[in-house]
């Protein structure tokens, strides 16, 4: 029988306390779309607080392609909504080849219901190596209302 202890290694550390990967001198950001008062730099840089929201509803897909491959140890996603109920679906995947082939992370729906269900929380400890592409596509609301893809945070470590 072969047996593999899981978990061991993995530690308790908030989001903050993290030395997350300096992904603007890193990586270059390809976004299908953006609300110009909301850029993509506002969701992938520390410090910014309005996050990213595409310029229109429907699929949107974010993705950052490395200058060189990077190991990557952790993946944290946050995202706000407190105008309209909605499920979003998210994937978020990996490329080892420049995008020409994609590895699944994860695949999340999550259902929206303001006033009380507003935020979404997702911490993921991931051992990859090589990365050259992480790509992250939204579907902001399965159902096809008019809601517009957002990101709140997106951090790597």
């Amino acid at each position: 029988m072969l047996k593999r202890i899981i978990g061991q290694d993995t530690h308790d550390v908030a989001p903050s306390d993290q030395q997350w990967l300096n992904v603007d001198t890193l990586a270059q950001v390809e976004v299908t779309s953006e609300d110009t008062a909301h850029p993509i730099e506002s969701g992938l840089l520390p410090g910014m607080e309005s996050g990213w929201r595409a310029a229109q509803s429907g699929a949107q897909t974010v993705r950052l392609v490395f200058d060189q491959p990077q190991r990557i140890k952790r993946l944290h996603l946050e995202f706000h909504e407190d105008q309209l109920e909605r499920t979003q679906q998210f994937v978020l995947r990996w490329s080892s080849n420049g995008g020409q082939s994609y590895r699944e992370i994860v695949r999340q729906q999550y259902n929206f219901s303001p006033p009380a269900t507003t935020s979404e929380h997702e911490d993921y400890p991931v051992d990859l190596d090589g990365v050259t592409t992480i790509e992250l596509n939204i579907v902001p609301d399965i159902s096809g209302g008019p809601a517009r893809a957002s990101l709140a945070q997106l951090r790597l470590a």
